[in-house]
């Protein structure tokens, strides 16, 4: 297989062009992307919305190409609103945690993304993909709302990106949730991550806070709140 031109770098891995239908997604570290593929392959089949992957998955990842502009490009462009942004992603959230989980016994647990904010969620033609499914694991879906509210946050006291309106878009998608959502666990893994810089570590207790100003419901919410 041919590998294109190089279409788009994160934090840990980055995409290839294979051709107008297909990309492959390559870690830096070489890491194994099965686990990914085979939850990308389980929701794809339950009609979430996530690029189709191939079977071939090994520490390459070969999936299907969207179109489209990632929520950061449409909201820098106007092309949606910070509230409209906030609502798709209560939406995407809401729609996982609908699902089954896949491996897990407990009738409680979902999947979960753990890294769901705007960058990670591709405006198509059809409809709103999710990608990056790297963080995924399986548990409360309380676990996955913090975690999007806290990455959302430490933009909104970061001061970076203001034209987003961070937390704009963060009020939006705490207008979503009315259970409790977990924000003890979800600043324990942040904090935990490897890719983020003392700077951006040093931001999470303000971000925290913020949270808990606007959804008092996170500063009590335990582990196994869902």
């Amino acid at each position: 297989m041919q590998i294109g031109p190089l279409i788009g770098s994160g934090r840990t891995a980055d995409v290839f062009a294979i051709n107008d239908a297909w990309v492959l997604r390559r870690y830096r570290d070489g890491r194994d992307a099965s686990a990914e593929a085979s939850v990308m392959s389980y929701l794809f089949n339950r009609g979430y919305p996530v690029p189709r992957v191939a079977p071939n998955a090994g520490s390459e990842l070969t999936m299907e190409r969207l179109h489209g502009q990632t929520m950061v490009e449409a909201l820098q462009q106007g092309t949606i609103s910070p509230q409209e942004a906030g609502a798709i992603l209560a939406r995407l959230l809401h729609r996982l945690h609908a699902l089954p989980a896949r491996t897990s016994t407990d009738p409680a647990d979902r999947v979960l993304h753990l890294d769901l904010h705007p960058d990670n969620v591709i405006l198509t033609a059809a409809e709103p993909m999710v990608i990056d499914w790297s963080n995924t694991t399986e548990g409360a879906p309380a676990l996955d709302w913090g975690i999007s509210a806290l990455i959302l946050a430490e933009v909104a006291v970061g001061l970076r990106m203001e034209a987003l309106e961070p937390r704009t878009i963060l009020v939006s998608l705490l207008s979503h949730v009315e259970h409790s959502i977990d924000l003890t666990r979800a600043l324990a893994i942040r904090s935990a991550n490897p890719t983020l810089g003392e700077g951006e570590k040093q931001l999470l207790q303000e971000a925290a806070a913020l949270v808990k100003s606007l959804h008092p419901q996170s500063a009590t919410c335990r582990p196994a709140c869902s």
